[in-house]
């Protein structure tokens, strides 16, 4: 699997999202996809105890360790590299988290739009 280009939704270099814990569908703490990546793990969001519950209520249980995955379970302050889709879902039902726009990939933008990104924007608060 050949990552795609390391570029941010700014177009600048694709900075870290968080090694504790470390996320990425690469599992490299970046938000670096390629074509595999069917989910778009390329919004890098901190983990609010509001989106937490939401992601659990509708499938996917970050919070809850799973230990034969490696996986310590996310809480409130966490970085993670989110599905664009399912952030896109989060921002639509009203409990979206904040997002890194230097940490997130550019690739986001085939799933959610520049000016929402921009709202959640963690370096604008």
């Amino acid at each position: 699997m050949e990552k795609d280009n390391s570029v941010n939704v700014l177009g600048g270099e694709l900075l870290p999202c968080s090694a504790d814990p470390v996320t990425g569908f690469f599992r490299d703490g970046a938000c670096n996809t390629c074509a595999a990546d069917r989910g778009s793990h390329t919004v890098c969001a901190t983990m609010t105890a509001e989106f937490l519950a939401f992601s659990k209520y509708v499938g996917n249980d970050l919070s809850t360790p799973r230990p034969e995955y490696g996986f310590p379970g996310l809480k409130p302050g966490d970085g993670w590299c989110l599905c664009a889709a399912r952030f896109l879902q989060a921002h639509d039902e009203g409990c979206a988290p904040r997002v890194n726009l230097a940490a997130t990939h550019i690739r986001a933008l085939d799933i959610v739009p520049l000016d929402v990104l921009h709202r959640y924007d963690s370096a604008a608060t």
